[in-house]
């Protein structure tokens, strides 16, 4: 997936890092886990180093939990990070939208009606990672179409702290198709150059997350540190 970067990886670091934001954010590794640098060094076959500089960025991302002198764990779910994490993500979204819809990049339309068609496809076949990975990539083609790129790294770090949460609640057909008529919506707007209904779509789209949150800070309470 690695949603963080467009480039191809180039090193070590990135390999580690790549693979382990992906196995956190799909909830392979679970709140809680203990993740032992040496063992992750060794399964890749690599030194130290550059898991050691893995694990500081994920760190950063609020991902992974580095405790000195005790083990180093897969962070527990905090509805505060999450919070903040949302009230970023739709303060720069929200722009990228109204870019978008007001001064769009058109040589991106045929990559977001296509990306739209896959996530259809994905729904059908019920395959929830797909759809996932197909998310990530709409929000970049967003950025992207409004001539924003730089901004899907803000987006995609914070979008990181909802969506492993989210994926406890992302492997019903009816939950994948609200969100894909969601972006429908979202892009018949922006291609129709009404900012009003972007704005308007995007922010009930984000608000949807809420009572998934509350539901699942009930049904998996251990998976949280408050």
């Amino acid at each position: 997936m690695a949603p963080l970067r467009n480039l191809e990886r180039t090193t070590s670091s990135e390999v580690v890092f790549d693979e382990l934001f992906e196995r956190i954010v799909r909830l392979e590794l679970l709140p809680g886990t203990k993740i032992s640098e040496t063992e992750i060094a060794k399964s890749f076959g690599f030194s130290r180093q550059p898991v050691r500089e893995a694990f500081t960025r994920l760190s950063n991302l609020n991902l992974l939990l580095i405790r000195p002198q005790r083990a180093t764990v897969v962070r527990p779910f905090s509805r505060k990070l999450i919070a903040n994490a949302r009230f970023v993500r739709t303060a720069v979204e929200l722009e990228v939208v109204r870019c978008a819809a007001t001064d769009r990049d058109t040589s991106m339309d045929a990559d977001l009606k296509a990306n739209l068609r896959e996530q259809a496809d994905a729904i059908s076949s019920g395959d929830s990672n797909r759809f996932h990975d197909l998310d990530y990539q709409f929000h970049r083609l967003l950025c992207a179409s409004a001539k924003q790129t730089f901004a899907y790294e803000i987006i995609a770090e914070n979008k990181a702290q909802v969506d492993r949460l989210c994926m406890l609640a992302l492997t019903s057909k009816d939950a994948m198709d609200t969100l894909y008529k969601d972006h429908e919506i979202l892009l018949q707007a922006l291609f129709g150059g009404d900012a009003e209904t972007a704005d308007q779509t995007l922010r009930t789209h984000l608000d949807r997350l809420t009572p998934t949150i509350e539901a699942i800070y009930t049904t998996h309470n251990a998976y949280f540190d408050e």
